[in-house]
């Protein structure tokens, strides 16, 4: 009967996991300039995970080479000392979504699932909905402008309160 038990606790989970998992959209934008998001971009808000924990001040530039790929280089301070993190980034078939390594070979998906008309902010995740970004070519967003980003990432399925709003100077 345990185990019985325990096979229902485990099936009800994995379900639990995956319609979570299903129920976010992590579309990404159908057109874009890349030469458009190059440049300097302000973290405004991101969900917590391992390699940002206790960053503030998180910036984000990224810089076109000739190859057409991207150079990616975030920095950041987790207290008095400043982390720099240089990537390397491909496009690929979407024009939405660039493949972002940090580690030798190991890529990552970039989904820009969200950018303004004028360009001054966009909302980036990933493959997992584990990983959401709020990025900005200023170091804050106008009041108005968060909540209407922050609408769009709720309605795309992400749990925003999960949000950490990220210090900038």
């Amino acid at each position: 009967m345990l185990l019985g038990i325990a096979l229902l606790l485990m099936f009800v989970t994995a379900c639990g996991y995956g319609a979570g998992r299903d129920s976010v959209n992590r579309s990404t934008v159908t057109s874009l300039d890349l030469k458009s998001i190059m440049g300097l971009w302000y973290e405004i808000a991101r969900f917590d995970h391992h390699f940002e924990r206790d960053m503030e001040y998180v910036t984000a530039t990224y810089t076109l080479l000739p190859d057409g790929s991207v150079e990616v280089k975030n920095k950041g301070m987790r207290g008095d000392k400043e982390h720099v993190s240089i990537g390397h980034a491909k496009t690929t078939d979407n024009p939405g979504r660039l493949r972002v390594s940090f580690f030798w070979k190991f890529y990552s998906d970039y989904n820009i699932m969200a950018i303004a008309p004028d360009g001054e902010w966009m909302i980036v995740g990933s493959k997992s909905p584990k990983y959401l970004w709020i990025l900005s070519r200023k170091p804050t967003l106008p009041e108005k402008t968060l909540n209407y980003v922050v609408t769009l990432a709720a309605q795309r399925g992400y749990n925003v309160d999960k949000l950490k709003y990220v210090k900038q100077r």
